[in-house]
C-alpha cells in the first residue's frame, strides 16, 4: 500500500491519463530547454542555402560571350551603301561613343533606375518579385537588373526555372565585377531586341528613321527605350497609340529622375509618334548586281558568315554607272512587252564588274539574265574566230569571197551528215574583201571558210581562254553564234580583248573585312597573258571599222571603239559587245522564258538586229560612263608575219595600207557609212540591208 501510494504521489511518474493536456507551465518549461531548436533550424537552412550558392557561384564560370549575329553591308567601290544582307537577325555593333547619351538615359530610366549605383543583382528587386511570384502562384516578375537582362539575352536564355535564375544571378554579379558598368551598357545596347528584326540600338535607329544611333533625338531614344520590354505590344508603326503612351511613360520617368527637365518632358509628350514608313523602305540599289553579290561571298565564306557575320564588303560596281546603265535600258526599253535585256560593264584592267543590269524590273523578275540567261550570241562570235586564225598565222591583209551561200565540204563542219551550207543575210552577195572588211560586214559565208580553216576546237579554245566559260561544242556553226552563252561572259571575252589580250576573271568584290576590321578577302589585280598581245590589237583593229563603217555604226562615241554586232536567227537574240582601252560592255536583248519567238517592231525598228536597239543602249551607257575618262588610243598592231595567202583565199591583190586605227566618229552616226577602202566593195549583209530599209533613231 505504501508503495502504491508513493507512485500515486510522484507527479513526475504520473501516466498522463488519455485526455490530458500541457499546462502553460509545461509549454515554457519545453521552450527553455529546446529554444535553440528555433535558432538552429533557420540558420542551417539559410548556412546550407549560402553554401550551395558559394558552391554553385565557384563552380559556375562566366562563359565566352558567343559571336552575336550582325548585319553584313554592302558598298559600291566609293563606298556609298548599296544593301544590307542579314538573315532573321539586323544587327550592326556600334560603340559606347556612338550611342547617344539620350538614348543610354532613357533605357535606365525605364529599364533599372538605379543601374550605376547598384551590383549586377538588385535583391530588393528579387524580394519584391518573388512576393509577386508566391502570391500569384507562378513565376511572374523577374525583377532583373540591366546586367542580368543582359546575361539572360546572350547566356542563359529566358526559361522561367528557378535553376536559371540562379545561374543568371551568378554570371550577372561576375559580369558586374569584370567590366565597367558602360561596358556592360554598351553590350545590353548592342544586343537587345526592338522590334521588326532589329538587335542593337544601330539597326533600330535605321529600321525606324533610317538614321544612324547616333542622330537619334530625346523623342526618337524615348521610341526606342519603351520598345524593350514588349517590341511587338508597342510596335510604333503597328500600334502607335500604345507606343506614344509608353513613349510619354519614358519621358515622364526621365523627368523624374533628372535626366529631362519637366517642362521638356511635357512638350516631348505631346509630339505626334512618327517614324519611317516601311512601305515605301528604298529597296537596295542594282538588286541584280546585289543578288550575285550575295551569292559569290555565300560561295566564299559561306551562309553563316555572309548573313551573320557583320561583313563590310566594297564591292566593284560604281553606282554612277549603274545608274547609266539603267536610264540606257529605260531610254529604249520602256514598254512592259519589250523583250528582256542584260548589260555588263567590266574594267578591262582588272576585271572588276562596274554594272550590271539583269533585267528590267527586279521586283516582278528577280532572273539575273546577265548571269544565267544562256542565249545564242549570233555574230558577236566571229571574233574569236579571227583570234584563232591569226594564231594560225592567217593576216588580216588575206582576201576571201564571201558567195551569197557556200558549201563547206569539211567532213569537221558536216551538218545532219551533210555538208554545211552557210548563207549570208538574204542570199544577198558580200563580194571579195580582206579579214578587216568581212569582220566589219560579218560576212558569214567568209567566216565559214575561215572556222574550216582553222578548226571548230581552235575557236572553243580561243573562246575559253577569252573568259567564256559557258560550255561550248566544237562544231562549224559556233562561228556564226550558234552555242549559247550569257552576257556576263561576253562582256568578260571582250574586256579581255581590251586588254590586249590578258584576262582577269570578272570580279564583283574588291575586298571583304569582317567584323572587327580584319582583311579577309581582297581581289587579284594580276591577270594572265591568254592571247599574243599582237593577236589580240589585230582583233581590236578589225572591230574598229565595225564601228566606224559596219555594223554598229550606231555605237560610236566620239573616241576609238571597237566592238561586234551580233543576231541570231530569226531576230530571236541581239548583241551588241564593245569597248574603250578603259571599259567593256555588253548588251543582250531576247525574249525571256523562249529561244523562238523573234523580236520585231521595238524602239522604232522593224527588226532587231545588234546594230539597232542594243548598238543604241550601248551607245548611251558608255557615252556617259566614259565621259570623264580621258581618250585614249588603241595600240598599234603589226600587220607583218601573217601569211595573206592562206589556202582556201583568194589569190593576192596589190597590198592594202592601213592606218594606225580608224578615225572615230565625232558623234553617233547611225546611217550606214561608205564602204572601206583597201579591198573590193562588199554587198550589204545583214545589218546593212535592215538599216536601209529602217533608219536608226538616236
Amino acid at each position: 500500500m505504501a508503495a502504491t501510494r508513493t507512485r500515486a504521489r510522484g507527479g513526475k511518474h504520473r501516466d498522463p491519463s488519455p485526455g490530458s493536456t500541457w499546462s502553460a507551465g509545461d509549454k515554457r518549461g519545453w521552450f527553455r530547454r529546446y529554444w535553440w531548436v528555433f535558432l538552429a533550424v533557420p540558420l542551417v537552412f539559410v548556412g546550407l542555402l549560402l553554401g550551395l550558392f558559394a558552391y554553385m557561384y565557384a563552380r559556375t564560370p562566366v562563359p565566352a560571350a558567343p559571336a552575336l549575329a550582325q548585319t553584313t553591308r554592302v558598298y559600291d567601290r566609293h563606298g556609298k551603301l548599296l544593301t544590307s544582307l542579314h538573315a532573321s537577325v539586323n544587327r550592326t555593333e556600334i560603340t559606347f561613343a556612338q550611342m547617344p547619351l539620350s538614348l543610354r538615359d532613357a533605357v535606365i530610366a525605364i529599364e533599372d533606375k538605379n543601374f550605376y549605383h547598384e551590383g549586377g543583382v538588385s535583391f530588393s528587386g528579387i524580394a519584391r518579385a518573388a512576393w509577386e511570384n508566391v502570391t500569384h502562384r507562378e513565376i511572374t516578375q523577374g525583377g532583373s537588373t540591366i546586367t542580368q537582362q543582359y546575361v539572360k539575352l546572350v547566356y542563359t536564355g529566358s526559361q522561367r526555372t528557378i535553376s536559371r535564375k540562379i545561374t543568371e544571378a551568378i554570371i550577372a554579379m561576375k559580369i558586374d565585377k569584370r567590366y565597367t558598368k558602360d561596358q556592360i551598357l554598351e553590350r545590353y545596347l548592342n544586343t537587345v531586341y526592338f522590334g521588326h528584326g532589329a538587335y542593337g540600338a544601330q539597326a533600330a535607329a535605321e529600321t525606324y528613321w533610317g538614321i544612324p544611333a547616333s542622330r537619334l533625338s530625346v523623342l526618337q531614344s524615348a521610341t526606342l527605350a519603351g520598345l524593350i520590354t514588349a517590341p511587338g505590344l508597342y510596335d510604333p508603326t503597328l500600334n502607335p497609340t500604345a507606343a506614344t503612351n509608353r513613349r510619354n511613360q519614358v519621358l515622364q520617368d526621365m523627368a523624374e529622375q533628372g535626366y529631362i527637365s519637366a517642362n521638356d518632358a511635357i512638350q516631348l509628350q505631346s509630339k505626334p509618334m512618327r517614324v519611317h514608313d516601311r512601305s515605301v523602305i528604298s529597296p537596295s540599289a542594282s538588286p541584280y548586281f546585289t543578288q550575285y553579290v550575295s551569292e559569290a561571298l555565300q560561295n566564299r565564306f559561306g551562309y553563316q558568315e555572309t548573313f551573320t557575320g557583320g561583313l563590310k564588303v566594297t564591292t566593284s560596281l560604281d553606282l554612277g554607272m549603274q545608274r547609266d546603265a539603267e536610264q540606257a535600258v529605260q531610254a529604249h526599253l520602256a514598254s512592259p512587252t519589250d523583250p528582256a535585256v542584260a548589260l555588263v560593264a567590266i574594267d578591262p584592267r582588272t576585271g572588276q564588274i562596274r554594272a550590271m543590269v539583269g533585267g528590267r524590273n527586279f521586283d516582278k523578275n528577280k532572273y539575273n539574265y546577265a548571269t544565267t540567261a544562256h542565249r545564242q550570241a549570233g555574230s558577236a562570235f566571229k571574233p574569236f574566230t579571227l583570234v584563232a586564225a591569226l594564231e594560225d598565222g592567217i593576216g588580216l591583209d588575206s582576201v576571201w569571197n564571201g558567195p551569197p551561200t557556200i558549201t563547206i565540204p569539211d567532213p569537221d563542219c558536216y551538218t545532219n551528215g551533210a555538208p554545211w551550207q552557210p548563207s549570208n543575210f538574204a542570199d544577198e552577195s558580200a563580194g571579195t574583201m580582206n579579214l578587216v572588211d568581212a569582220t566589219a560586214h560579218s560576212v558569214n559565208t567568209i567566216f565559214a571558210q575561215l572556222v574550216a580553216k582553222v578548226g571548230p576546237s581552235a575557236v572553243v579554245n580561243v573562246a575559253h581562254r577569252m573568259g567564256i566559260r559557258s560550255p561550248l561544242q566544237a562544231v562549224c556553226s559556233i562561228t556564226l553564234g550558234s552555242q549559247a552563252v550569257t552576257p556576263i561572259d561576253m562582256a568578260d571575252a571582250y574586256a579581255t580583248f581590251a586588254s590586249n589580250g590578258v584576262h582577269h576573271a570578272p570580279q564583283p568584290v574588291a575586298s571583304v573585312l569582317s567584323s572587327s576590321g580584319q582583311s579577309l578577302f581582297k581581289a587579284p589585280a594580276r591577270g594572265q597573258q591568254v592571247v599574243e598581245s599582237n593577236n589580240a590589237e589585230l582583233a581590236t583593229y578589225a572591230m574598229q571599222h565595225v564601228v566606224t563603217e559596219g555594223t554598229g555604226t550606231a555605237a560610236a562615241i566620239g573616241r576609238p571603239v571597237a566592238g561586234k554586232t551580233g543576231t541570231a536567227e530569226n531576230f530571236v537574240d541581239a548583241w551588241f559587245c564593245g569597248y574603250t582601252p578603259q571599259l567593256a560592255a555588253c548588251v543582250w536583248m531576247g525574249y525571256p522564258k523562249t529561244e523562238t519567238k523573234s523580236m520585231y517592231n521595238i524602239d522604232g525598228f522593224g527588226e532587231i538586229v545588234g546594230g539597232s536597239v542594243p548598238a543604241l543602249i550601248w551607245h548611251d551607257f558608255m557615252a556617259k560612263a566614259t565621259a570623264s575618262m580621258p581618250v585614249m588610243n588603241f595600240p598599234t598592231p603589226s600587220f607583218s608575219g601573217y601569211d595573206n595567202n592562206p589556202g582556201g583565199s583568194v589569190p593576192p591583190s596589190p597590198k592594202p595600207t592601213h592606218s594606225p586605227s580608224p578615225t572615230p566618229s565625232p558623234s553617233p552616226s547611225p546611217s550606214p557609212s561608205p564602204s572601206p577602202t583597201g579591198s573590193p566593195t562588199p554587198s550589204p549583209t545583214v545589218s546593212e540591208v535592215v538599216f536601209r530599209r529602217m533608219p536608226l533613231l538616236l
